[in-house]
This record gives structure tokens, sequence and C-alpha cells, in this order.
């Protein structure tokens, strides 16, 4: 008789494929030079290869994209740091840092489009998550965004901080705080005792540890339905792994409906 893996090595060996799979993301954005090196390897110069968007996949290997955006997908009610419908048909999750340049042209360049395009339109669902691979101004910026997120401030200030490239002293907290007033934060002292509460910790902690488990070492880094996209890609190759995944799940709804 076949021998069944234990609960622990089942875990081990889905969770393997999925580093595996993700990993791609940094493989294909080490291939494109960064002008800034260190892991703000996002540069439109990686190779549009690295979106993987051939409908024709193979379909085990799409099976694991479905898998991992159930894993990675939190589709939370009132999330602050997401925008678009919760059941959306398609999820976008991006891994960036508050340094990051690359985050910043995505940011300034790509994302309004998409949210134009997609978003308001009801298919596409953004859910940010703060990856930070710069350390400590970068994770002091993490934690006022989401602090920012806790008076429903989380997209203003985000946007003011990808507004142009900081770095360093230009993340002190007394920059940070007035970043907050800018975008419309209405209490300033709440403000900052979130931003340095454990509370702030831990849902940083729980986006580190997502990223790092799924293999993504690079920002900016996203999924699309579990499907990975490396780097501030131009739009159009987010817009065709958009379409193609929603084309994709609304074929398996249409496949549900009809086996009833």
């Amino acid at each position: 008789m076949p021998v069944s893996a234990s609960p622990t090595r089942k875990l081990a060996a889905v969770g393997a494929v999925i580093a595996l799979v993700v990993a791609l993301i940094a493989i294909a954005v080490a291939v494109g030079s960064s002008v800034e090196g260190d892991r703000d390897t996002g540069g439109t110069d990686a190779p549009e290869a690295a979106a993987s968007t051939d409908p024709q996949v193979d379909p085990a290997q799409q099976k694991m994209f479905d898998d991992l955006a159930k894993r990675t997908s939190r589709r939370a009610d009132g999330d602050p740091l997401a925008i678009g419908k919760k059941d959306a048909p398609v999820v976008l999750v991006e891994y960036a840092d508050y340094q990051c340049s690359f985050c910043g042209r995505f940011t300034r360049e790509t994302q309004p489009g998409l949210t134009k395009k997609f978003v308001d339109q009801g298919t596409l669902r953004i859910e940010f998550r703060n990856f930070t691979v710069f350390g400590a101004h970068s994770e002091r910026a993490a934690r006022a965004s989401w602090a920012a997120g806790q008076q429903g401030k989380f997209w203003q200030l985000h946007d003011e901080l990808y507004a142009k490239t900081r770095k360093g002293a230009a993340l002190a907290e007394d920059k940070l705080v007035e970043m907050a007033r800018k975008s419309g934060v209405d209490d300033l002292d709440k403000f900052r005792t979130d931003m340095n509460s454990a509370d702030a910790e831990r849902a940083l902690k729980k986006d580190q540890d997502e990223g790092y488990q799924l293999g993504v070492q690079s920002t900016p880094s996203f999924l699309v339905n579990g499907r990975p996209v490396a780097g501030a890609q131009p739009q159009e190759v987010f817009a065709r792994a958009i379409e193609e995944a929603a084309a994709r799940a609304k074929h398996g709804t249409a496949d549900k409906g009809a086996g009833k």
C-alpha cells in the first residue's frame, strides 16, 4: 500500500512549491540591472517575460498560481491597505518599500491607470503589503502608513510618500508627521502613538513574514491572482495580466454554473 506523507511533510512540500513559484519574481528582476543596487531591483528594464502572462499556461502551474492567490489575497472587510471590491475577480498584491524608487514609479505612473480601468469597474482589487528591505527608515515609514490607515488615510499618505523618492532622514518621525498632516490625517497625536505601537509592529511583521515565506526578495514584486509580475513593468503588462486573470475567473465561474 502507498504510504501517505505526514501532514507536516505535506505542508512543507506545499510551502516549498509556492516559494519556488514566487521566487521567479526575484530571478526575473535579477536579470534586469538596477541603477540603485541592493534589492530595489524592480526597474522597467526588467524583462517583460517576468509577467508570465501566457494564457496557455500549464494546468498544473495554473493550479499553483490559484492556490497561491488563495493564500495571499486577504479580501478582509474594511482593509485600509486595500482598494477595490472585496469580491473583485482579480486581486493584485503588491510588496513594496517606501525607499524603493521603482515602487514610487509604479504608484505614480501605473497604478492610477489600473485603478481607473479596472478597480473603478469592479474587476480589480489592489492589496498593499509593507515589505521593507532598506532598514529602519523604511520600517518607520511603513508603520506610519499603517497608522494613517487607522484614520482612513492610508492611500493618501502612501501617495505622498511616493510623490518623490525619499530616503534616510527624509523619513524621520517629524517628517512623517508633517506628511500625515498634509495627507489629511486629523489626529496627529493618535497618529504618532499608532506609528510607534506594538500593533503597528505586528502588522508590519505580518506583511514581512508573508513575503519572506513566499520567497519575495525584491521590491516592487506583485502577484496577479497568484501569478508573479516582477518590477515596475509598463502598464500594458499589468493590464494584460489582469485581463487574462479576469477571463480565467469568468471561465471558471461559467464552468461551475454549467456543472450545477
